[in-house]
């Protein structure tokens, strides 16, 4: 109850009090701080996928603008020589406005990710959107078949069906791509399992069918129980370690992160940068309250 109260007052609270805790899980500002802090992780020996922050727009102005935003991530990021991939919203490009616009920027900012022989990862949000999300997947993936992947969300009831409707797209040269992790937006249960070690069972078993099907994986995770669960799939099934990655979020659990890492296993960690980190912040600690007792120490330790 007092994480979740915090987690309800942090969006009443000061910007500058809320960064002292959000610039661990963010990666800057501006997009030459995200690159500095990629770099910093391709250092280590971790590729990466830059984000944008933000979703939900209202005009397609805002549309527009963010695609040319895009566009200019992915030649700044290139031009540095970044080792990693780009993650996109939909809604950030105005899917629930038109979709075929939305569509249009998108498919330009996958084309500009393809120049560089690199591709776009379509985040999947919350459930009025997945059937929009999977579509848009399926037509990009037709036209650039080795740029572009998409996310699938282990708690909705529906993700094992929709990732075997996706295998007349999976070839061995180019094999069908999706980050899979549990899911953060609060769906109804007629839709969504809700407990732990259910989400947790569908969570292997999608990853388990991935592996039988020649799929490649994106393993989404900081639970313990999941990544030693896909040690065992990796070890059951002989899975190269360039057919699967781990993925993680920048900032959060780096002990863990380095222990994959060290077993020789890829990680990529989603590096989230751009003006609207505090609404991002914010969702953050709401869908994870359990987080708020990791604001608090921050905020006492660092006064």
């Amino acid at each position: 109850m007092f994480n979740k109260m915090i987690a309800g007052l942090l969006p009443y609270m000061p910007k500058k009090l809320v960064w002292i805790f959000s610039k661990e899980y963010i990666a800057g500002e501006t997009l030459a701080e995200a690159i500095v802090n990629a770099k910093k992780l391709n250092a280590e020996g971790i590729k990466t996928t830059i984000d944008v922050l933000g979703e939900f727009i209202t005009t397609l102005g805002e549309a527009q603008a963010n695609k040319e935003e895009y566009l200019e991530v992915i030649e700044e990021a290139e031009k540095a020589g970044v080792d990693g991939n780009y993650s996109l919203k939909p809604t950030f490009f105005g899917l629930l406005l038109d979709k075929d616009v939305a569509y249009g920027h998108i498919r330009e900012v996958v084309a500009k990710a393809a120049s560089y022989n690199n591709m776009v990862r379509i985040d999947m949000e919350d459930s009025p959107c997945t059937d929009m999300e999977i579509d848009l997947y399926r037509k990009l993936k037709a036209e650039f078949p080795a740029n572009v992947g998409l996310v699938v969300q282990a708690y909705l009831k529906r993700t094992r069906k929709d990732i075997e409707n996706l295998k007349d797209l999976n070839i061995p040269e180019h094999p069908v791509n999706l980050r899979v992790c549990k899911g953060i937006y609060v769906e109804p249960e007629a839709i969504a399992y809700k407990r732990y070690q259910e989400i947790n069972d569908h969570f292997l078993d999608d990853i388990e069918y991935m592996f039988q099907e020649g799929m490649y994986p994106g393993i989404a995770t900081h639970d313990i129980p999941i990544v030693e669960g896909a040690y065992r799939l990796i070890e059951k099934y002989k899975v190269a370690p360039d057919k699967y990655e781990f993925q993680m979020l920048y900032g959060v659990t780096p002990a863990l992160r380095k222990s994959i890492i060290d077993k020789g296993h890829r990680m990529r960690v989603y590096v989230p940068f751009g003006k609207q980190w505090f609404g991002y912040s914010t969702r953050r600690l709401k869908e994870n309250p359990k987080m708020a007792g990791v604001v608090i120490k921050a905020l006492f330790k660092k006064g």
